[in-house]
């Protein structure tokens, strides 16, 4: 064996820049078909969190109904209608099941016979409770809301139409609301109780019986509209009297719960007449209520 051939067996070519440039094209289009489905996959857990976050809102709800053989009032106030100002009692639902939500010490600290927005209770606007929050929520892209207050993304549903709060609303959360089971006619499981909605602009917090944590049967899509703030101060004279309706960053739909605590993905395609029918206690609606759930 000659030195020349034993050199020859011993080299070892490398790769060409147009061979390097090939294996990095295929591994970017390997990433890029990856990336959306681990997307995918992660907002289907984000998804199933916030189901959780409304199944523990349901129980809590039945667990004060048990105890108080009523259902929280929707929100506390001795006048109405509500409107979206920092001015009244306003003490939400959410503030009223907060000792079967494992946060009994908070509601033994909120002051509500000041009303929620009294400096007294100022701390407490500030605190935010992690299960009222749907993880999909985009926190960081709404710098309009403000930060300082505790918020919620689920809020329930006072009636069927775009009607001021007050105390003859035909959902099942309203003004100064005792709603028994008994009362709701059309039967719990074709009853909505709690959905999801997106803060606009002057969201008050959850401690706030305003639309903040209480909103009609008025399902909104936001990626079919484009815009992810709902816009309801279109008429300067009633505007804090609006209260919107129901929305979600997911893409679809909605997670709701019903009164018999079954929590169901509410497509935004749901025809109207079925959310209107399904947001009133005692409407006696038959043939609308048709969800292939």
């Amino acid at each position: 064996m000659t030195k020349k051939y034993a050199r020859n067996r011993g080299f070892h070519r490398g790769f060409t820049l147009v061979e390097l440039l090939v294996v990095i094209a295929i591994i970017g289009i390997l990433v890029g078909l990856l990336l959306p489905a681990v997307q995918a996959a992660r907002e289907a857990a984000r998804r199933m969190s916030c189901a959780n976050n409304i199944a523990q809102l349901g129980l809590a709800l039945h667990h004060y109904e048990f105890a108080m053989e009523h259902l929280p009032t929707g929100t506390i106030n001795p006048t109405g209608p509500i409107r979206n100002e920092p001015i009244g009692q306003h003490v939400s639902w959410t503030v009223q099941i907060l000792p079967y939500m494992e946060q009994t010490a908070l509601a033994r600290s909120i002051d509500i016979s000041k009303g929620v927005y009294d400096p007294a209770n100022a701390l407490y606007r500030k605190t935010q409770i992690a299960s009222l929050m749907c993880p999909s929520y985009p926190y960081s892209r709404s710098p309009s809301i403000e930060s300082s207050i505790g918020m919620s993304t689920y809020a329930a549903c006072y009636g069927d139409s775009e009607v001021p709060l007050d105390d003859n609303n035909n959902g099942v959360f309203f003004r100064n609301s005792r709603t028994k089971f008994s009362d709701i006619e059309d039967g719990a499981s074709n009853t909505l109780f709690v959905s999801e909605k997106i803060s606009e602009n002057g969201d008050l917090g959850w401690l706030s019986g305003t639309r903040a944590t209480l909103r009609n049967a008025v399902f909104t899509n936001p990626q079919r509209s484009g815009n992810f703030a709902m816009t309801t101060e279109t008429n300067p004279d009633n505007g804090s009297l609006e209260m919107g309706g129901f929305s979600s960053y997911h893409s679809g739909g909605a997670n709701s719960m019903m009164g018999d605590g079954a929590v169901r993905f509410l497509p935004f395609i749901t025809e109207p007449v079925v959310i209107r029918s399904l947001a009133t206690r005692n409407g006696q609606e038959i043939d609308h209520l048709k969800l292939d759930w």
